[in-house]
């Protein structure tokens, strides 16, 4: 069962999907493991124009290297944001990492690949699976300071699946699964 606890008063919904207001800004998904996070989110995004959803950790074993998977990306995204893309990779520290293949990074180098291409897709709507995932602090605290920069957006939403809202980030609402 979903329930939208609260919205933020006053905005209006950027999109109205199965009952659930997605705000523009950020929206958290809640709820326990098996609630049902991950499927909202792959639906959202499968019945949804102009959305972005990235499965929590790339291929283990793929042999693109991460500006081939952002290449790939950018050919369905026409508002990518490239300028972003370079400052991600700077700030994540992917730099040394460009030329490698998938199956030669770290699972945490692995997510930062996806949440770089994610973030600077520039699409509409932008859903997040457990954006933290082996990631470390450093980089936890770049994906905090960005998604806390769009909370005020006021035409794209970012829709954050995880086991409870991170009370450091700025949420426009907040959906609780059971």
């Amino acid at each position: 069962m979903m329930k939208q606890p609260f919205l933020t008063p006053g905005v209006a919904p950027l999109l109205n999907w199965q009952g659930l207001h997605i705000l523009p800004g950020l929206n958290a998904v809640t709820g326990d493991e098996g609630s049902g996070k991950t499927r909202l989110l792959r639906e959202l995004c499968d019945n949804t124009p102009d959305a972005l959803w990235l499965n929590p950790a790339l291929p283990e074993h793929g042999d693109d290297t991460p500006e081939h998977v952002w290449a790939q990306l950018q050919t369905r995204c026409p508002q990518w944001n490239t300028a972003l893309q370079e400052a991600l990779t700077q700030a994540l520290s992917l730099q040394p990492h460009l030329g490698k293949q998938l199956f030669m990074l770290s699972t945490g180098s692995r997510r930062k690949v996806g949440l770089v291409g994610l973030l600077a897709s520039g699409v509409t709507v932008t859903c997040l699976d457990q954006p933290y995932v082996s990631l470390d602090a450093a980089s936890i605290q770049v994906v905090r300071d960005f998604l806390n920069d769009m909370a005020s957006h006021s035409s794209r939403a970012w829709v954050v699946a995880d086991y409870t809202a991170d009370p450091e980030l700025t949420w426009s609402s907040q959906i609780d699964l059971d």
